[in-house]
């Protein structure tokens, strides 16, 4: 047994191992990659009991000795076999293109009647390339929580990430009603809302609202360092607020985001073209004095942003998530 406990006894361990009491929502859940996502939904299955046992692994020994280091899951474990062996759920959280190469490997030790998921940002491509290698008796499940930090790594994680934020399951072809049921219920444990879509229709929704944002945050910032009539000194020192929020996106983790937009091209691509419209409008309104459609365009937006308050997906807070005090 390659698997390291955390502080149970050896008796116990296996006392509390696959075992389901009525508070839980599975016996036995494995996190494999143990980076934000995973490490917050560690510590939010643990303030609900919604799991009798935790098991984790991480490519990377690094990892897999920081999260034993910090508490993260009940046994780490050093290799993926032994890590989702008797497992009631699998959650692959690690980037979208390592997803294929793991569910190949991970698929003889999956149990009869498990449910395998995810926490993928694209869902079409993980799909096609999970899909074809869960064994016959195991469903797949995809799913994909809206939550996140710039933050990375196992020490990021905390309890309150899914608090009131969505978490989108998408299943594929005629799934096992009493796997999505289960999902739904430990996603919901975790705090967050729930809601079902189609792979396809979620690949376009977040192409709006995630993937296409954090691309134009990445190209602002990378604009920003390339305008050499501004220093770098006063990029960071007079970076106003909208600058600042695109650093903090733009901040984001460079293989996660890379995969995405390898995998989401074609809706990516199709909202890029609807923004480029958008920007030559604006562009022309500019250059022709046409004050009138720029203050209808943002009210309009602002607009958009009163509903996310009134959702409940944000506070309207002076300055939230930045520091008061100077640096």
């Amino acid at each position: 047994d390659f698997c390291l406990s955390r502080g149970l006894g050896d008796v116990y361990k296996r006392q509390v191992q696959g075992r389901r009491t009525m508070s839980q929502v599975y016996g036995r859940v494995a996190l494999i990659g143990l980076g934000l996502i995973a490490s917050s939904m560690f510590w939010a299955i643990k303030r609900g009991g919604l799991v009798g046992e935790v098991t984790g692994y991480a490519r990377s020994e690094e990892t897999r000795a920081t999260a034993r280091r910090i508490g993260l899951c009940d046994r780490v474990c050093d290799t993926l076999e032994d890590a989702v062996k008797d497992a009631d759920l699998v959650v692959l959280c690690v980037p979208v293109g390592a997803m294929e190469a793991v569910a190949r490997q991970m698929a003889g030790s999956l149990k009869p009647g498990a449910t395998v998921s995810d926490v993928g940002s694209v869902k079409r491509a993980v799909i096609e390339a999970v899909g074809p290698h869960i064994p016959e008796g195991v469903h797949f499940v995809p799913a994909h929580p809206l939550a996140g930090t710039e933050h990375s790594g196992p020490e990021s994680g905390f309890a309150e990430l899914f608090d009131n934020r969505w978490s989108l399951i998408v299943p594929s072809g005629d799934p096992d009603a009493g796997a999505v049921a289960d999902l739904r219920a430990l996603w919901e444990g975790m705090g967050a809302n729930v809601d079902v879509m189609d792979p396809d229709h979620h690949d376009l929704v977040l192409a709006v609202t995630s993937h296409t944002p954090h691309l134009i945050a990445y190209t602002m910032v990378g604009v920003a360092d390339d305008l050499r009539r501004v220093t770098d000194s006063e990029v960071i020192k007079y970076s106003a607020a909208g600058f600042r929020d695109f650093t903090r996106i733009a901040a984001s983790d460079p293989t996660m985001w890379r995969d995405v937009f390898l995998t989401n091209k074609d809706a990516t691509l199709e909202i890029l073209g609807r923004f480029t419209e958008e920007l030559f409008a604006l562009q022309r309104a500019i250059r022709t004095g046409d004050g009138d459609l720029l203050h209808d365009y943002f009210t309009r937006t602002r607009g958009i942003r009163r509903g996310i308050l009134d959702a409940g997906q944000d506070v309207d807070a002076p300055n939230f998530g930045r520091s008061t005090k100077a640096k």
